[in-house]
C-alpha cells in the first residue's frame, strides 16, 4: 500500500487506538496534532478517528467514559495506527485488537505507538526485529517479554521507517512533531509547534531521562551558547568554538550537552544545520550551493549526503515534496 504524504493531495487518516484505562494526555496529543483542523496553514490536514474494541471506554482512574467513538473496522482504512499507553503494560492485550493491528501492519499502515503502547505492538508481534523504545520504568520488564526486539531505552522515539516508538507522554509531542515533519515538511511542524508553543521539539536521540538539577541564579544553562551558535551555522563552527563561547573546555563542554540536552555538541550542530537547510529549501531557494552555504555544510555535495541521512530523501526529493514556494 503506497500513500501520498505530499501537502498538495494529502488525505491521510489517523485512527487512535483507545484502550480501556489509558491514560487521557496521549490521546490528548494526538487529537492536537492530528484531528485540530490548521486553517493558518492553508492545506488539508489529517482525518482523525478514535476508536476502540467496546463502544465504551473508562479512562485511567474512571476520570471519564468515551462513548460513541468508532469500532476497530476504523484500523482497516487508516493510514496511521497509534497506540496510546497501557496502565498495566504486562498485563494481555485482547486478541482482536492484536489482529486488526497485524492486519494493518500486513496492509501497509504506519504503526506509532505512545508511552507503554509498544508493549501492546511487541504483543502483535510486529516489533519483531525491530528497533523500538517505552517508558524507561518499563524497560527491564519490556526486554524480558520481548526478547526479539531491539530495545532502545535511553531515547526519546526510534523511527523504524514503518514503525515509531515514543518513550513517554511528553515525547509523544516530539514524536507527533516528527511525524508531521516527515508528512509536511520541517517548516510546518516548525508551525504546528508554534502554535503549541512547544519550543523546539526534540530530537529523538535525546535521553529521556536527564539528570538536571533546576539552575541557581544567575542562569548558567547552555540556552546562551545554543543561540549564539543558531546565529552563526553559516559559519564553520566547531566544537572548540562552542566551547570558547561557553567559557569551558571541550570536555566539560560534552559533559554539559549530556546532562542538559543528552546528546553532544557535534550532533546539535548538524541537526540544527539540517533543519535550518530544510526550512530553506521549503521556502523555495533552487541552488544547493546557497542553501550548503547558509547552513554550514559548505559544498552540495556534503549537503546531499547529510539530508539523505537525515530525511532518507535527496534535496531534489525533498523539493518536490515539501517545498511551500509558489
Amino acid at each position: 500500500m503506497s500513500h501520498d504524504f505530499s501537502h498538495r493531495v494529502f488525505s491521510h487518516r489517523v485512527a487512535v487506538l483507545v484502550d480501556e484505562g489509558s491514560n487521557p494526555f496521549e490521546m490528548g496529543v494526538a487529537t492536537e496534532l492530528f484531528g485540530l483542523r490548521r486553517p493558518e496553514l492553508d492545506r488539508p490536514w489529517y482525518d482523525f478517528t478514535l476508536c476502540a474494541a467496546e463502544p465504551s471506554v473508562r479512562m485511567h482512574l474512571g476520570m471519564f467514559t468515551l462513548t460513541g467513538i468508532a469500532g476497530l473496522e476504523a484500523l482497516e482504512s487508516a493510514d496511521t495506527v497509534i497506540v496510546p499507553n497501557r496502565p498495566e503494560p504486562e498485563l494481555p492485550v485482547g486478541e482482536p485488537v492484536l489482529a486488526a493491528i497485524r492486519d494493518a501492519a500486513a496492509r501497509g499502515a504506519r504503526l506509532v505507538s505512545f508511552c507503554t503502547g509498544a508493549f501492546t505492538l511487541a504483543r502483535a508481534g510486529v516489533l519483531d526485529g525491530r528497533r523500538a523504545t517505552t517508558h524507561w520504568k518499563w524497560a527491564g520488564l519490556f526486554r524480558t517479554l520481548f526478547p526479539e526486539v531491539r530495545l532502545e531505552p535511553d531515547v526519546l522515539f526510534v523511527d523504524d521507517g514503518d514503525v515509531l516508538t515514543a518513550a513517554g507522554s511528553a515525547a509523544a509531542l516530539d514524536l507527533g512533531l516528527h511525524l508531521i515533519s516527515r508528512d509536511h515538511g520541517a517548516e510546518v511542524a516548525n508551525a504546528v509547534s508554534r502554535r503549541l508553543v512547544f519550543a523546539g521539539h526534540r530530537d529523538g536521540g535525546q535521553r529521556q531521562f536527564v539528570e538536571r538539577p533546576v539552575p541557581s541564579v544567575p542562569d548558567t544553562s547552555l540556552a546562551p551558547v545554543l543561540e549564539w551558535a543558531r546565529e552563526r551555522l553559516d559559519r564553520p563552527l566547531t566544537v572548540a568554538d562552542l566551547a570558547a563561547r561557553a567559557a569551558a573546555s571541550q570536555a566539560t563542554l560534552h559533559r554539559r550537552f549530556r546532562a542538559e540536552l543528552g546528546t553532544t555538541p557535534l550532533a546539535w550542530l548538524t541537526t540544527e544545520r539540517i533543519a535550518l537547510a530544510c526550512r530553506l529549501i521549503e521556502r523555495g531557494e533552487q541552488r544547493l550551493d546557497r542553501v550548503a552555504r547558509a547552513s554550514g555544510f559548505g559544498t552540495a555535495a556534503n549537503l546531499r549526503t547529510q539530508l539523505r541521512r537525515a530525511t532518507g530523501l535527496t534535496p531534489s526529493a525533498y523539493r518536490a515534496r515539501f517545498s511551500t514556494a509558489s
